[in-house]
């Protein structure tokens, strides 16, 4: 298998979608770096997936600009999970939702002692969101709220 070349795929696909140019975002400034306080075995763990991945019974993303979010309980049957996205072929998300969203992986790190636990809701969302004011100034905060609500030690970031 060959890598995968994302710059020219994402232009072409803002390009196919009727966006503008893709705008690369530059951060001027280096995230911080914030150690853990305590051993992962303590920590509980949050999860926010972008490969727009949603429980039955829960509205699917729009391909376009989509900065809604949707919560998944950390119990759900993995068989009720979904996938839409307009940027990767769905075909292996939606026979194992767990290539974008690792739950039953999270689910036995816990059972095997190496996580302490997990919250009892993960995020998803829409990645491909070309607005980056939107992200940064709405779903980052939003999201950040609810890993503050849950209490959350750490949390996994799964790009798409």
């Amino acid at each position: 298998m060959r890598p995968v070349d994302y710059i020219p795929r994402i232009r072409d696909n803002y390009a196919r979608l009727g966006f503008k140019a893709y705008n690369w975002v530059i951060n001027p400034d280096t995230a911080p770096w914030a150690p853990l306080r305590k051993p992962l075995s303590q920590c509980r763990l949050g999860l926010a997936a972008s490969g727009g991945v949603y429980a039955t019974g829960q509205v699917a993303f729009h391909y376009k600009d989509d900065t809604s979010l949707r919560e998944i309980p950390t119990d759900v049957d993995t068989k009720e999970l979904r996938a839409t996205h307009f940027a990767y072929d769905l075909s292996d998300a939606r026979t194992d939702p767990n290539i974008v969203f690792p739950i039953d992986t999270l689910r036995r790190l816990v059972r095997d002692g190496f996580l302490g636990g997990l919250s009892s809701r993960f995020h998803t969302f829409m990645g491909g969101i070309y607005s980056s004011r939107r992200v940064t100034e709405d779903l980052a905060p939003r999201l950040t709220a609810r890993f503050l609500e849950d209490g959350v030690d750490a949390v996994l970031l799964v790009p798409v």
